[in-house]
């Protein structure tokens, strides 16, 4: 098990900036792949991104492609989500979550053992 703790949310005009952090403990961070998910009102938990072990290979939602960008420290155990172009609809509470298995890319949430305790993201319109 991993601990998660993600910081940076808060509220943003449209087509502003926000980047997350989320610093990890617990365990050898660098054999995990790391992902960040978002859950708005009324909606299920989504899948926005993820990245590999080594931070090599990423894998984007649609709706976020060429707008966000995940990278990892693995030194620090910190792995980081900037988010540029914001639109009213990335308004969620987004979590880190971190695999379960070592060394697999996966874009279930079901494969994500430990998840942080959410950091909320507003775009105002």
């Amino acid at each position: 098990q991993v601990q998660l703790v993600e910081s940076g949310g808060g509220l943003v005009q449209a087509g502003g900036s926000l980047r997350l952090s989320c610093a990890a403990s617990g365990r050898t961070f660098s054999l995990y792949s790391m992902g960040w998910f978002r859950q708005a009102p009324g909606k299920e938990r989504e899948f926005v991104v993820a990245i590999s072990w080594s931070g090599t290979r990423t894998y984007y939602a649609d709706s976020v492609k060429g707008r966000f960008a995940i990278s990892r420290d693995n030194p620090k155990n910190m792995v980081y989500l900037q988010m540029n172009s914001l639109k009213p609809e990335d308004t969620a509470v987004y979590y880190c979550a971190a695999d379960s298995a070592t060394m697999r890319l996966s874009v279930r949430s079901a494969d994500f053992g430990s998840w942080g305790q959410g950091t909320q993201v507003t775009v105002s319109s």
